[in-house]
């Protein structure tokens, strides 16, 4: 399991155990480089956020778009390219893969189901998944669906498993020939319960994504319908997220969007691969997703203001556990303050070939998403500490 350094949630991984590195400085490759930076729309001094964006694509990440809203307007730029062979620009309409902050409409459909008295957080898994956490120490009766979105439950993290991450994330381990296997829900727990928990449920915090598999396996089993068609029809549409999708097995990024690169190892070295083209049912519902920046701002904002959940349940998912000093995680939420003491709250997400952070501050004034085509190299915290805290 990666393990990024970024204000948003050092717990924003790339669901992969092979690609065990922070985002760090790596030698320019062929192309590292090129692409202007451009902006798409100027409101208000970005300046400092533009100049980490430029820094990141310095350091090694392909391109970067990124989009914010405040009290002056909407700001958007790019920098970098979309396609290494073509040289094409990154655009601030980029849709993307963003992995783990798929957390947080899955946390939000679970807390309506909640409010509407369809479940309780307080419900162990057991009770909605009868017999299927058990073994090797893991007992769903002991687990709630709290613990889960939390993560305080314990269960081992199937991403960390060596044979997974080497199978789906390393270029010898056999991305290629495994990039468009549909894997089941299930079979990705049966890959977490085959190791020991963590920790005893509600003794500890470790981020583990079979959390949110089973989260999304327990609005299923509440509602009768796929997960990804209630996070569609009570968050997507309501709020017109015209650019946001739950792809299911469809492994092609809808247009308009930007190609995706990956070093496929444990460097940032090497050669660089494209693998836009993936079936992300590896993720599921912990990671699988696909939006703009533009939707992200939206989504945020609409969650800290109250439109999606009665304040109840808000409290809930803003309810933190403490995870170092500076960051705490509630429900499919984090909360981080930056070096200025400014208090952003949001989630961060990576996936192969696609690292994004979308945070915003808790009045919903302030908001800010991004992505980056490449998963080696660039600094996230730099960007989000730029443009909440100047520089």
């Amino acid at each position: 399991m990666r393990m990024r350094t970024t204000a948003v949630a050092t717990v924003a991984v790339a669901l992969s155990a092979a690609l065990a590195v922070p985002a760090v400085a790596a030698p320019s490759g062929p192309g590292a480089g090129t692409g202007s930076t451009t902006a798409a729309t100027a409101t208000g001094d970005h300046r400092a956020t533009h100049r980490a964006m430029e820094a990141a694509v310095a350091a090694g990440v392909p391109g970067v778009t990124a989009t914010a809203r405040d009290g002056r307007g909407t700001w958007a730029a790019t920098a970098g390219v979309g396609d290494l062979r073509t040289e094409r620009k990154r655009s601030p309409q980029d849709r993307y893969r963003v992995g783990s902050i798929t957390k947080t409409f899955v946390a939000t459909v679970l807390l309506q189901l909640e409010a509407e008295g369809k479940l309780s957080l307080d419900d162990t898994v057991d009770t909605w998944l009868p017999g299927l956490v058990t073994g090797n120490g893991h007992d769903g009766t002991r687990i709630t669906l709290r613990q889960l979105l939390n993560h305080t439950s314990g269960v081992f993290d199937y991403t960390a498993d060596e044979d997974f991450g080497r199978t789906y994330f390393t270029k010898e381990g056999g991305f290629f020939e495994h990039r468009y296997d549909t894997l089941a829900p299930e079979e990705l727990v049966r890959i977490a319960l085959a190791h020991e928990p963590d920790f005893e449920p509600g003794t500890s915090w470790n981020y583990s994504n079979t959390n949110y598999v089973l989260a999304g396996m327990v609005i299923e089993k509440a509602t009768g319908r796929p997960y990804g068609e209630e996070v569609r029809r009570r968050v997507i549409d309501p709020l017109h997220l015209t650019a946001t999708s739950v792809p299911g097995t469809r492994s092609s990024l809808p247009r308009p969007s930007s190609r995706a690169y990956s070093k496929l190892a444990p460097t940032a070295t090497g050669p660089t691969y494209d693998v836009t083209r993936i079936n992300p049912s590896l993720a599921h519902s912990a990671g699988e997703m696909i939006s703009d920046s533009k939707d992200l701002n939206r989504f945020y904002r609409a969650l800290l203001t109250g439109r999606l959940l009665p304040r109840e349940q808000l409290e809930e998912m803003t309810t933190m556990v403490p995870v170092d000093a500076t960051r705490a995680y509630g429900l499919g939420l984090m909360r981080t303050t930056l070096s200025c003491g400014v208090a952003v709250w949001g989630h961060g997400g990576g996936i192969h070939g696609s690292v994004s952070e979308a945070v915003t501050t808790e009045d919903g004034r302030h908001s800010l998403a991004f992505n980056l085509n490449g998963d080696w190299a660039g600094d996230t915290e730099a960007v989000i500490e730029a443009e909440f805290c100047g520089g």
